[in-house]
């Protein structure tokens, strides 16, 4: 089912804040923000480093632990860039724009076709055809899982291969794919020239390291770097892809249409704090590291938020199983109140 009207503005519903509570989230602070950035990329640093080194001095089984170990944790370059796309991790803008491009380097992301893409995503979430960056029903079986979760050789969208072979291809300067050719339209190079330029980064910055790193016989570091993403997506996985799997499109309702679960704070620093999803789509200016407090100000408002990974995935896999029987079956959540019609 489509939106009656493309573009059309949807009026959400939004859990009323106090002007005061809602003033202080909303604050930015560069200190929060280099604690987020610099502690994420701390972690990378640190099992970069302890597997680089033991790469000379450990066992082979070691060094296959440590070098999964740093995919696990590499793995989260989407939601950083997806963060600091947002503007809102650091109060100074230049410092979101400079460690949005050091994650999205890493991450091989064009975070230019993303921030077009993603911006629509938040105005229409789940109306197509406004929103097609997530399009239901999404379908999820075991073996996505370790496909996609360990060594990750897959060439569905969002994988590490295709996010090098996208990058080959907007260098080419080719757009693909109705959702793609609508947000960059042939007759608008303009809108293109910044994709195409960072894709041109990313094919020569990672071509460097290759080079660099062959010449000095560094064999490690392009593992860590720019192939870190291919090992260990598994906790990546498994959070990421709850954020709207099995919910409802066509709603003004997010708490409808995406889905909150609670994960300890190590995963939650991962993780940038995006399972408060739907507190990020309701209040989207708001920091990722304040969204356990807006989380806390709206919960009497949201429907039951299930603790941990198992605990949601065991839902998600009751709502699949019910799909698998009616196809056109969408979770509606239950909520405290009725929701904006």
């Amino acid at each position: 089912m489509s939106t009656s009207e493309k573009n059309a503005p949807i009026r959400w519903y939004r859990t009323p804040l106090a002007p005061a509570v809602f003033n202080s989230l909303h604050e930015r602070s560069d200190a929060r923000g280099l604690l987020q950035c610099l502690g994420y990329l701390g972690v990378l640093a640190l099992t970069g480093g302890a597997a680089f080194y033991a790469a000379g001095h450990a066992p082979v089984p070691v060094v296959v632990a440590l070098l999964f170990l740093h995919g696990t944790c590499f793995s989260f370059q989407i939601n950083a860039v997806h963060e600091l796309g947002h503007g809102t991790v650091f109060r100074t803008k230049w410092l979101n724009a400079l460690f949005e491009r050091m994650t999205a380097f890493l991450g091989w992301i064009n975070f230019e076709t993303f921030n077009a893409s993603h911006a629509r995503h938040h105005r229409y979430t789940l109306h197509p055809p406004d929103d097609r960056e997530v399009v239901l029903p999404v379908k999820i079986v075991v073996r996505d899982f370790f496909r996609e979760g360990f060594f990750n050789i897959a060439t569905t969208p969002g994988t590490p291969t295709a996010l090098i072979m996208d990058a080959v291809r907007i260098a080419a300067g080719k757009f693909k794919g109705e959702w793609e050719l609508e947000l960059f339209p042939p007759d608008a190079p303009e809108k293109r020239r910044p994709a195409i330029a960072w894709a041109w980064t990313l094919l020569v910055g990672h071509g460097l390291i290759i080079a660099v790193s062959c010449y000095y016989k560094l064999w490690m570091v392009p593992v860590l770097t720019t192939f870190a993403m291919f090992c260990g997506n598994w906790l990546f996985f498994l959070c990421n892809k709850t954020q709207h799997i099995g919910l409802q499109d066509n709603v003004p309702d997010f708490r409808l249409c995406c889905r909150t679960f609670l994960l300890n704070p190590v995963a939650r620093f991962l993780y940038w704090h995006m399972n408060y999803h739907t507190e990020h789509h309701m209040y989207a200016a708001v920091p990722c590291y304040k969204l356990g407090k807006l989380h806390a100000a709206i919960q009497h408002d949201l429907p039951p938020c299930p603790v941990g990974i198992f605990a949601t995935w065991k839902e998600i896999a009751a709502i699949q199983r019910r799909q698998q029987q009616d196809p056109a079956y969408q979770y509606a959540a239950p909520l405290p109140s009725s929701p904006a019609s």
